[in-house]
């Protein structure tokens, strides 16, 4: 074994294969998405899930102040949603998606969408997590996941 530096580091968590989700919410009619892998399950009761962003990330203050969040678990099919809203300026001007009532959009044909409030916040290293109650779900069963390995989508 190495003793761990950031290079091998981020090579060895690049081993673990994830989803990859955007995350999404609307300030003033705004709609902000950021693309992250950093998402997991954490309680089935209550149901919770939780996800990271970098504290320097330049939507941290958007998701901070959020009360309520979309997470879309995007399909096979969806790499360009996940490189648009991987952006600094991401648009949505090519995304096809609808707003729920609480406002926030949901990006349509992924194979799970989540409508949740923020109910916690706990900063940890040189990230912030979100705790976040699952109010609503979706899901399509007849897609397959895009997914994240070795920093390669498949």
């Amino acid at each position: 074994m190495k003793k761990v530096n950031t290079q091998n580091f981020k090579k060895t968590l690049s081993k673990f294969s994830t989803g990859i989700t955007v995350i999404a919410t609307n300030k003033n009619s705004i709609l902000y998405g950021k693309t992250i892998n950093s998402f997991s399950s954490l309680s089935l009761s209550p149901p919770l899930v939780l996800f990271s962003l970098d504290v320097k990330s330049s939507k941290l203050q958007v998701f901070k102040n959020a009360e309520f969040i979309s997470i879309n678990v995007l399909s096979k099919k969806q790499k360009y949603i996940s490189d648009n809203f991987a952006k600094n300026s991401p648009y949505w001007k090519k995304i096809d998606y609808q707003l729920l009532k609480n406002g926030n959009p949901i990006i349509k044909n992924c194979i799970s969408n989540l409508d949740c409030k923020i109910i916690d916040k706990i900063k940890k290293g040189d990230h912030l997590i979100f705790i976040c109650k699952v109010l609503k779900v979706m899901n399509n069963e007849t897609l397959k996941p895009l997914i994240y390995f070795n920093s390669k989508y498949f």
